[in-house]
């Protein structure tokens, strides 16, 4: 996966700082394509040289921390520091937002660091990459050396939690644990956007909400992620069935968090309006909500649970449609992992634009069980839909496929 149309044409050094493997680190492997990448400041990064694959639960923890295509490129981690750390966190029973913020400042105070360290090493002053709520120190250090600083937004922001915080309202009993960000989490926030010369957004429902939230909207680049497919996929031929049966049920595929900000509502709802249709749900994800007793057992509900990477290609090939109805979503990558696999989706407005109504699936009107329900029974109803959109999804994979070359 990379971004297209980034930023960079107008500087030629740029550091980028962040916490795990995000977009399988799309960003710097742009950069250093270009030449423009000088150094990756992260937490964990374990080449196939490290002795901590020779730990093999350690290894499972860090696994995906690497990328082949930055083999040659400058990165500093923190491998042992953030094993302390973890381990540190765990022994005095942190968790929750109190273990990702402690999180996020060990990393920016790790990050400053390394750039205290390299600021009088290099020849021109760099623009500083960082995503969003582990950016304030690095932004604030950054701006007192001169340097351009460049937020990645990973989420809509304060917004999104206001969605999230409402619909927890509305169904208290499923998620009652949940906790909303702290007050001082979303100040650090907003001097981060305040600090950020430019902040960069994946779709344009997050530049909507920023905007909502007060954001200098002028600042906002909205770059779209793409996504390159695994090779298995352009050559899979989908298939469907005249009619759907009990034998041979519509399985509707939703691969994500099982939590309320993904529609978990919603699709629960839909599932007890579809009782008795010919219709099987796969959920696969790691739930962190609570689910009633009559749907943890429903006969209609497989309920997965959270899997390897390695193992969603599997559930995308044996799925008829992609369920995706999420509450907000900064863009929502697994649509463009469906939209690969041929597969039809039902998507909410709430995130970046993958499905065209009509075209490769639908948009639901609102997130509820009774509009998913509608939708799903318009499939048993007319199947073939399911084969048009399959083909259109194959032709659309097809063409940024030739348009990325």
């Amino acid at each position: 996966m990379v971004t297209e149309s980034f930023p960079s044409k107008e500087h030629s050094s740029w550091i980028c700082c962040q916490i795990g493997a995000r977009e399988h680190y799309a960003i710097p492997i742009s950069l250093h394509q270009e030449g423009q990448l000088i150094h990756l400041i992260t937490d964990a990064w374990v080449s196939p040289h490290s002795e901590l694959n020779y730990l093999p639960r350690v290894s499972a923890n860090l696994r995906g921390r690497y990328h082949s295509e930055l083999a040659d490129a400058k990165v500093s981690a923190f491998n042992y520091s953030l094993i302390a750390f973890e381990l540190s966190q765990r022994l005095r029973g942190i968790s929750g937002w109190q273990c990702t913020i402690a999180r996020n400042n060990w990393f920016q105070k790790k990050a400053k660091a390394v750039l205290k360290k390299i600021a009088n090493q290099l020849s021109e002053p760099p623009v500083i990459f960082s995503y969003s709520y582990a950016a304030l120190e690095i932004f604030r250090f950054a701006k007192e050396q001169g340097w351009t600083t460049v937020l990645g937004q990973i989420d809509p922001g304060i917004r999104e939690e206001e969605l999230v915080i409402a619909e927890h309202e509305r169904h208290p009993d499923l998620a009652p644990e949940w906790k909303p960000a702290p007050p001082h989490y979303w100040d650090n926030w907003r001097e981060e956007c305040q600090l950020a010369d430019h902040i960069v957004v994946n779709s344009e429902w997050s530049r909507q909400l920023l905007q909502e939230a007060g954001i200098e909207t002028e600042k906002c680049k909205i770059i779209p992620l793409v996504y390159t497919p695994p090779a298995e996929a352009l050559n899979f031929v989908r298939t469907y069935p005249d009619t759907f049966s009990p034998e041979r049920p519509l399985r509707v595929l939703f691969l994500g968090q099982v939590i309320l900000r993904k529609g978990m509502a919603a699709v629960l709802e839909a599932i007890q309006s579809l009782e008795g249709y010919p219709i099987e749900f796969w959920i696969v994800g790691s739930c962190q909500i609570n689910i009633p007793e009559d749907i943890q057992n429903h006969p209609q509900v497989h309920w997965i649970g959270r899997i390897p990477r390695s193992k969603t290609a599997y559930y995308y090939q044996q799925a008829d449609v992609f369920l995706f109805p999420t509450l907000s979503d900064g863009f929502g990558l697994t649509q463009l992992e469906a939209q690969a696999w041929q597969l039809p989706i039902i998507a909410s407005q709430n995130c970046g634009k993958v499905v065209t109504d009509g075209e490769n699936g639908w948009i639901l009107s609102e997130v509820t069980g009774g509009a998913i329900a509608a939708c799903l029974k318009h499939l048993l109803s007319y199947p073939f839909h399911l084969r048009h959109y399959s083909q259109n999804s194959s032709f659309l994979v097809s063409k940024e496929q030739n348009c990325s070359k």
